[in-house]
C-alpha cells in the first residue's frame, strides 16, 4: 500500500532488517495484507526515498517511532527515537555517520 502525505510517500512493511540506523524496512505490504495484520511498520519517505519517519503499529496504536534527519550528502545526521513509554532518545551523527557523544 502506498499513499502520499505532506510531500512524503507512506508505505507499509512487515518488518525491518539490521540494527544500524536508519532502519531498513523490508517486505512491503499490499492493501489486503495490511487489513489482516495486527503489527506492521509504517514508513514515510522523502523525495530522495530516504526514510524520514518510521512507526511500529500494534493494534492500531504507535508503539515505537523513529524520526530521521540527514545531511545534504544523504548521511544520517540524527535519529529521534520514541519508545512505547513515550521516552525520547536523541542520537546524533557526524558527517561520516559516526555517533557523536
Amino acid at each position: 500500500m502506498t499513499e502520499k502525505i505532506d510531500n512524503y510517500v507512506c508505505r507499509y512493511f512487515i518488518t525491518y532488517s539490521g540494527v544500524k540506523l536508519p532502519l531498513k524496512l523490508v517486505t512491503p505490504l499490499q492493501d489486503a495484507e495490511l487489513q489482516n495484520r495486527n503489527t506492521f511498520f509504517r514508513g514515510y519517505f522523502d523525495q530522495q526515498d530516504r526514510l524520514i519517519l518510521c512507526q511500529k503499529m500494534v493494534y492500531g496504536e504507535i508503539e515505537l517511532e523513529h524520526r530521521y534527519g540527514y545531511y545534504a550528502s544523504g548521511v544520517l545526521q540524527q535519529a529521534e527515537i520514541t519508545d512505547a513509554d513515550g521516552e525520547v532518545t536523541l542520537l546524533r551523527f557526524d558527517e561520516a555517520g559516526a555517533p557523536i557523544d
